[in-house]
C-alpha cells in the first residue's frame, strides 16, 4: 500500500472532541491470503508480568458515547486531554555531518568529563583535586582519574588501571589495588575519585571510592553552554522551564522494537499495540526504535521486495498517522531511531527521522533524536534506544560482600544516572559506532523524572536514587520496557500512569506513579 492509498482510509470530516475508532484495512492486509503466525495463534495476549505500585487505582477508561455505523466500527469517544509536550534536547541536527571523528575530539572530551568531575567533587568534598595519580607520596591522597584496563580481554580487580587528566597527571596512568574495598563496581570509561595511598608512584591504594557526585539541574546545564534557561520548542521558538504542577493524572505507553517477528514483516506487533493503545487511550504513547531491523533475517538476507523507506512508510509511518487520526488532537506520539534501523544513519548519537510527507496537520507526532529529552507537562524524560545496560553488564567488574543481596540490573542502572551520561562506557562497546566528536552535549544527563533505558536484558521498572545539587534526595524512575517482539512472538511493553501529586497528599514522586511490564 502506498502512501497516496493511505489517505483513503480516512474518509469523511472529523467531528472536533470525537475520536474515530480504527479502521479494519490493515487487518484485512494481514487476514485475507495470509497464513496463520505462531504470534496471531499466541494463547494468552496483553499479560501483565509486573506492576510497580500496584495499589494505585487504574485510569478510567472512557466508555463510547454513541455508536454511529454499522457493527461499532466507528464510535464516539471523550477526547484525551491535551497534555504539554516540549522537547528540552532533541539531539544531534539532521545536518550534523558524522565519520569526522578525530583523535583530538575524542580526547576533548574525554578531559572535559575527568575535569568536571573533579570540579564538583571538589566542591562537594572539600578536597583538593589536582594531584597526580602517579606521584609517589607517605601522605593520604585524593585523585579523580578514568577507569582504564591494562588489556584486551574483560575488567576484573586485578587489571583495574586509573587515569589522571592531562592539567592534573600529563594522562599518566597507575594501577589500582581494590583489596581494602568490600564492594565496588567499575567500569572502562568510568570517572570516579579515590582516596587512598600511592607509597611507590605505580600502585594507588584505595580506601575509599566516590563514584557518584550530585547531578546539576536542567536549568544549570543550559546556564553551562551559555544558554538561557529555556527549552526549545518544535517551531523554532523558547519557553520557560515549566513549573512542577499537575492537576490531572498522565497516562503513556512505551514501547521498543523490534515491531514485527523474525517470520515475516507484516507488523503484527506494532498493529496490536496501536490497538491496546486505542482501548487505553493515553496521553502519550512512544516509539523507539529499531523500526527497520538490520538484524531481522528478511532485511540481512535481502530478499524483501521494497526499499526500506517503503517499508517505513507503509507499515509504521501510515498506522502512526491513523492512529493520530483517530485518537483526536490530545493524543501524542514520539518517535526515536536506533542505530540498527536501517533506513536511517546508524552512527550514535543520531540525529531525529526526517519522514517526508508526513500528514500530522494537528503536531502530534515529535521526532526525537537518540539519545534525547523532553518534558511531558511537569516531568522531564529521557530516553537512549543503545542497549547500554547490556554493554555495562560484559564489562562491569564488581566485588558485594558475602550475604548481602545486590540488585545487578539497578546497579548498572545507577552507573548510567551516577556518570551523568547517556553512555558513559569508553571504549564503545564492540558494534556500537560512537562519535564522541559529533555532538558530546548529546550525551550529558542532567536530573531526569523518567529515565528509559531499552535493553535485551531483563525487563523491569525501578525507582533509582540521586543526590541533584539543591535538593536532599532525587528519584528516577528507570524503565526498561524490553522488546515488543521476540523472535517469532510478542516481547513486552511499559504502560505508565503517572497520578498527579497533592499538597496534602503523602504519596509523592515516584510513590504516584503505576508501571506496569505488560507481555504482548
Amino acid at each position: 500500500m502506498s502512501r497516496m492509498d493511505s489517505n483513503d482510509a480516512f474518509s469523511g470530516s472529523r467531528t472536533p472532541g470525537s475520536v474515530n475508532m480504527p479502521s479494519h484495512k490493515f487487518k484485512s492486509r494481514l487476514e485475507n491470503g495470509s497464513p496463520a503466525t505462531p504470534f496471531s495463534q499466541r494463547s494468552s495476549k496483553f499479560k501483565v508480568q509486573f506492576v510497580l505500585n500496584k495499589d494505585l487505582p487504574d485510569p478510567v477508561i472512557n466508555e463510547p458515547l454513541e455508536v454511529i455505523s454499522e457493527d461499532d466500527v466507528v464510535r464516539r469517544l471523550r477526547p484525551i486531554e491535551y497534555s504539554d509536550l516540549q522537547v528540552i534536547h532533541m539531539g544531534v541536527k539532521p545536518e550534523k555531518r558524522f565519520m569526522f571523528d578525530r583523535i583530538e575530539a575524542k580526547f576533548n572530551v574525554l578531559e572535559k568529563r575527568i575535569k568536571d568531575f573533579a570540579m564538583i567533587v571538589a566542591k562537594n568534598e572539600g578536597v583538593a583535586v589536582d594531584n597526580q595519580v602517579s606521584v609517589a607520596s607517605q601522605e593520604r591522597t585524593f585523585v579523580i582519574g578514568m577507569v582504564c584496563c591494562d588489556g584486551e580481554g574483560h575488567l576484573n580487580d586485578k587489571s583495574v588501571l586509573l587515569q589522571g587528566s592531562v592539567e592534573f597527571s600529563s594522562g599518566h596512568r597507575v594501577r589500582l589495588d581494590l583489596h581494602m574495598l568490600g564492594r565496588f563496581s567499575l567500569f572502562p570509561g568510568q570517572i570516579i575519585g579515590v582516596d587512598g595511598h600511592n607509597l611507590s608512584g605505580h600502585c594507588l591504594v584505595a580506601s575509599r571510592i566516590v563514584d557518584s557526585i550530585p547531578m546539576p539541574l536542567s536549568e544549570d546545564l543550559f546556564k553551562s553552554h551559555e544558554r538561557e534557561p529555556k527549552r526549545q520548542v518544535l517551531d523554532g521558538s523558547t519557553q520557560p522551564l515549566p513549573k512542577k504542577i499537575s492537576v490531572n493524572p498522565l497516562s503513556m505507553v512505551i514501547a521498543t522494537g523490534p515491531f514485527t517477528t523474525s517470520d515475516n514483516l507484516s507488523y503484527e506487533p506494532l498493529v496490536d499495540l496501536l490497538d491496546f493503545a486505542r482501548k487505553k487511550q493515553p496521553n502519550l504513547l512512544l516509539l523507539m526504535g529499531p523500526f527497520i531491523d538490520s538484524e531481522h533475517p528478511q532485511i540481512k538476507q535481502g530478499t524483501v521486495d521494497r526499499t526500506f523507506e517503503e517499508i517505513f512508510a507503509e507499515e509504521v509511518v501510515v498506522r502512526i498517522e491513523e492512529y493520530c487520526e483517530q485518537m483526536g488532537t490530545g493524543a501524542r506520539v514520539v518517535l526515536m531511531p536506533s542505530t540498527r534501523d536501517c533506513h536511517h544513519e546508524f552512527v550514535f548519537p543520531q540525529s531525529p527521522f526526517a519522514i517526508k510527507g508526513l500528514k500530522d496537520p494537528e503536531h502530534q507526532v515529535t521526532l526525537l533524536g537518540n539519545p534525547g529529552v523532553f518534558a511531558l507537562n511537569e516531568l522531564a524524560i529521557g530516553c537512549c534506544t543503545v542497549d547500554v545496560l547490556r554493554h555495562l553488564s560484559s564489562e562491569e567488574a564488581s566485588r558485594v560482600p558475602a550475604g548481602v543481596s545486590s540488585d545487578r540490573l539497578a546497579r548498572l542502572a545507577s552507573h548510567i544516572i551516577s556518570q551523568h551520561s547517556f553512555y558513559p562506557l569508553y571504549p564503545a562497546a564492540s558494534g556500537l559506532p560512537l562519535d564522541l566528536s559529533r555532538s558530546p552535549e548529546s550525551l550529558q544527563l542532567t536530573h531526569l523524572d523518567i529515565f528509559i533505558t531499552p535493553s535485551d536484558l531483563s525487563p523491569f521498572v525501578k525507582v533509582l536514587s540521586s543526590s541533584v545539587e539543591g535538593q536532599e534526595n532525587s528519584k528516577t524512575l528507570c524503565i526498561n520496557p524490553g522488546r515488543l517482539a521476540k523472535g517469532m512472538y510478542g516481547g513486552t511493553f511499559t504502560d505508565l500512569l503517572v497520578n498527579p501529586v497533592q499538597n496534602d497528599q503523602a504519596h509523592q514522586w515516584p510513590e504516584n506513579a503505576k508501571a506496569s511490564i505488560i507481555r504482548l
